[in-house]
């Protein structure tokens, strides 16, 4: 099994976003692309529709390229009411190519579903996600796969939030079985500046796969950088991302060493 990808795909739970639509939650900015099941709930009472678009230097999950260090464009459409929220976010892939050839996956589709509730100054947010690959020759594994995930976010103070997530799958990416990751984070708003909204967040996640055929494959990642509020619908976030994955690593290795990313996004 080529482990470029299931390492690769394990999704972390409401921390650790691409994009953000709010400081309180900064630590869910970098995974994906502003979509609503990673911003703090609105609760409205009335149904909401958002949009959200990014362009990035290097698509990173987990710690690993998704796209060879290259660029990748992201977007994602989400629907709220109260505390349930749905959407659908999508990014171009570059996975390789098989052995005749033929790209692995170049789209890679997320639909997902849940509800967020606050108490007190935690918020806890209960979702399932499903991860397509379409087109994608996976002979060697089914790419695609379920995760249920648990998070909580919780306002430590009016500028410091703590976040913890969990993702469970049953039978992950590449079939490799039961896999759980784990995130915690920490941002911290640094107030504003000329109209600047900067803030400041470190995250270290864990993925483990729990089958012993692939127990191996488990590793530690982290990231650490600045997300620039430009002005209500706009942020430039610069990011340093590692992995312990070494770098001879037959499959990860390249994708997987230190790097610094950027990433403007917008949200409507």
């Amino acid at each position: 099994m080529n482990t470029k990808f299931f390492t690769s795909r394990i999704a972390a739970f409401s921390a650790a976003l691409l994009l953000s639509t709010g400081i309180a939650q900064a630590g869910d900015l970098f995974n994906r692309g502003g979509s609503l099941k990673d911003a703090p709930a609105t609760h409205s009472e009335r149904p909401e529709l958002s949009a959200n678009v990014a362009i990035t230097s290097d698509y990173i999950f987990r710690g690993i390229s998704q796209t060879e260090e290259g660029l990748a464009i992201q977007g994602g459409f989400d629907a709220s009411y109260k505390m349930f929220y749905a959407g659908v976010w999508a990014s171009n892939l570059d996975f390789g190519s098989d052995g005749n050839g033929n790209d692995v996956a170049n789209v890679e589709i997320d639909i997902y579903a849940g509800l967020k509730h606050k108490w007190r100054n935690t918020e806890f947010d209960l979702g399932v996600i499903y991860y397509a690959y379409p087109g994608a020759e996976d002979a060697s594994g089914e790419l695609d796969y379920v995760e249920l995930k648990f998070a909580s976010s919780t306002e430590l103070t009016d500028r410091i939030t703590f976040n913890s997530s969990t993702y469970w799958s049953p039978d992950y990416t590449g079939e490799t079985g039961d896999v759980i990751t784990s995130e915690w984070q920490v941002a911290i708003a640094l107030g504003e500046y000329r109209g600047l909204k900067p803030t400041f967040s470190a995250l270290i996640g864990y993925v483990d796969f729990l089958d012993d055929a692939f127990e191996g494959d488990s590793y530690t990642y982290w990231n650490a950088g600045v997300e620039i509020g430009l002005n209500d619908k706009f942020t430039l976030d610069l990011r340093y991302w590692d992995t312990d994955i070494a770098d001879d690593n037959p499959t990860n290795g390249d994708n997987a060493d230190a790097r610094f990313v950027g990433t403007v996004s917008a949200s409507f």
